[in-house]
C-alpha cells in the first residue's frame, strides 16, 4: 500500500507552566471514515522524555477524521506530589486536575501529514497544526 493512501499523525506534549516537554502521557489514537461511522481505536503510545510519540499506529485508508486521547490527570498528579514533596505548602496541593482527558479531534485528507502539539497547563490547553 503506498503512503500516499492514508494520512498520517504524530504529536507531542509541552507543558508551558513548567516550560519543558510533559513525559509519560499516554495518547490513544482513533479514526473514522466519515462523521456518522464509528470511531476505530487503533492503539496508542506515550510521550518520551522528549514529549513526543513517536510510534503512533498507521491510519487505515479512507481515514477522514481522526481523534487523539490524552490522559493528563496521571502527568499531573505525579507532578503535584512531586510539588508537595518539594514543597509541602503548596497552594494547589489537594487540588485535584481540572482536564483530567484532552480529547482532540481533526479532519485529515489521504498523502498529508498532521503535527498536532498540545500545549498543556495545569488550567488549560491549547492545539495547532504543526508541521
Amino acid at each position: 500500500m503506498s503512503t500516499s493512501a492514508t494520512a498520517s499523525v504524530s504529536t507531542h506534549i509541552l507543558d508551558t507552566s513548567a516550560g519543558r516537554p510533559a513525559e509519560g502521557v499516554a495518547v490513544q489514537l482513533s479514526a473514522r471514515s466519515g462523521r456518522a461511522a464509528h470511531w476505530q481505536a487503533l492503539g496508542g503510545s506515550a510521550t518520551d522524555a522528549d514529549g513526543r510519540c513517536k510510534d503512533l499506529p498507521a491510519l487505515p485508508e479512507g481515514t477522514t477524521q481522526v481523534r487523539l486521547d490524552f490522559a493528563v490527570e496521571p502527568y499531573f498528579e505525579k507532578k503535584q506530589a512531586d510539588a508537595q514533596q518539594d514543597a509541602p505548602a503548596n497552594r494547589d496541593s489537594g487540588a485535584g486536575v481540572f482536564f483530567p482527558e484532552v480529547a482532540i479531534t481533526f479532519a485529515v485528507v489521504p498523502g498529508e501529514h498532521y503535527h498536532v502539539p498540545l500545549l498543556l497547563n495545569p488550567f488549560g490547553y491549547s492545539v495547532y497544526r504543526g508541521s
